[in-house]
């Protein structure tokens, strides 16, 4: 392992905290829905796109993007007031990565349910 790799996954690294947040199944989904329609979305738009994430969740994978600067925010001031997201050029990055597991995983996606039932079927054997 190079020393670069033992960096990043030491305890300190302040990448693990950037990596947690993308690791955020939330997060990956708010980043691909965005990057998919390329345009600012309003909080109701996105939350009826991922289908099964909670106002909670959907809020506080939201705040974590724009804290770490990878969407912005724009309150347009209506009443009531309209808030919408986007992507940051730096979120736009991580959205092509996010873009990429996703479409890694739905072609590989049979291969791994077929894994998923080899393994149950010999799950009575000691590990």
């Amino acid at each position: 392992m190079d020393t670069d790799s033992q960096v990043t996954y030491a305890k300190g690294c302040p990448s693990r905290t950037v990596l947690s947040v993308l690791a955020n199944k939330w997060s990956l989904y708010v980043l691909g829905v965005l990057r998919g329609y390329d345009r600012p979305l309003r909080f109701t738009q996105l939350r009826r796109q991922i289908e099964g994430v909670t106002q909670k969740s959907l809020t506080q994978a939201l705040r974590n993007l724009e804290r770490d600067g990878l969407v912005s925010r724009t309150v347009h001031p209506t009443v009531p007031p309209r808030v919408e997201y986007a992507l940051t050029e730096l979120g736009r990055e991580a959205g092509a990565l996010t873009t990429a597991i996703a479409d890694w995983a739905k072609r590989n996606a049979d291969r791994v349910h077929e894994a998923r039932a080899v393994y149950d079927a010999r799950s009575d054997e000691p590990y």
